[in-house]
C-alpha cells in the first residue's frame, strides 16, 4: 500500500473512486459511506487570491484539488473538498501553534464561527461536474482563559481550522450549531455527497 493511496475494501461498485485529499478527517468520513475508494493527495497552491470571499475561495480549492488528481486518473470519479472558517468575516485557519490556537478561541468567544465547505465531483472521462456549498453556523459560548486553555491541553487542534473540532471535547465550548448536514462541519457533506454518487451510478443504500 503506498503512502498516498489507502484502499478502502468493498464489494458496492467496480468504478474507481478517488478522494482528492490527504486529510484523515475526509478519509474516515467518506468510509461511513461504505464504498470502495482510494486516498490521492492534491498537491496544489491553497492561498487565498486577492479579493476572494470565503465561499468563493473554498469552492475554487475544491476544484482545483479535483481537478489536479483527475488529470492523472481520467477514468475515475474525483472528489475534492476544501473548507473555510471565519469569524467576524476573517478567515481563520489552522492554528500555527499553541499561541495561535489560544487566540483564535479568544476571537471566537460569544460570537459565530462560520464553516464554509464546497464540494467538486469530476465524473470519468468528461463528464458534467457535480458541485456543492455548504454553510455551518457554530456559536460559541463566551469563553474565558483557562476554559480555553484547559481545552487546548485535552484537545489536539494543530489540523483543525479554527482550533474547534466539533467529534471531539470542541462540542463543550458551545451553544448551538445550526447545519444542513453535521457531516459537512467535519470536512464532507455526506448527505450531498450520497445522492450525488448515487446520480453516478455507485451502490449507496
Amino acid at each position: 500500500m503506498h503512502s498516498k493511496d489507502l484502499y478502502m475494501q468493498s464489494e458496492t461498485t467496480s468504478t474507481d473512486l478517488i478522494l482528492a485529499s490527504g486529510s484523515r478527517y475526509r478519509r474516515q468520513l467518506l468510509a461511513r459511506l461504505a464504498l470502495e475508494f482510494r486516498c490521492v493527495a492534491a498537491d496544489i497552491d491553497e492561498s487565498r487570491q486577492p479579493g476572494e470571499s470565503p465561499a468563493q475561495m473554498a469552492a475554487r480549492l475544491a476544484q482545483l484539488k479535483a481537478e489536479a488528481v483527475a488529470e492523472r486518473h481520467p477514468d475515475a470519479i474525483v472528489i475534492g473538498s476544501d473548507q473555510v472558517a471565519t469569524v467576524g468575516g476573517l478567515i481563520v485557519g489552522k492554528p500555527a501553534d499553541r499561541p495561535a490556537a489560544s487566540a483564535q478561541l479568544r476571537s471566537a468567544s460569544g460570537q459565530t464561527m462560520d464553516f464554509t465547505t464546497a464540494v467538486h465531483v469530476i465524473p470519468p472521462l468528461g463528464g458534467e461536474c457535480l458541485v456543492h456549498l455548504d454553510t455551518t453556523e457554530v456559536f460559541f459560548r463566551r469563553l474565558d482563559d483557562a476554559m480555553i486553555e484547559d481545552y487546548l491541553d485535552r484537545e489536539q487542534t494543530q489540523d483543525c481550522a479554527g482550533s474547534f473540532k466539533s467529534e471531539g471535547l470542541g462540542i463543550a465550548l458551545v451553544e448551538q450549531i445550526k447545519t444542513r448536514d453535521p457531516t459537512a462541519l467535519v470536512g464532507l457533506p455526506l448527505i450531498w455527497l450520497a445522492e450525488a454518487l448515487r446520480s453516478l451510478g455507485l451502490a449507496i443504500p
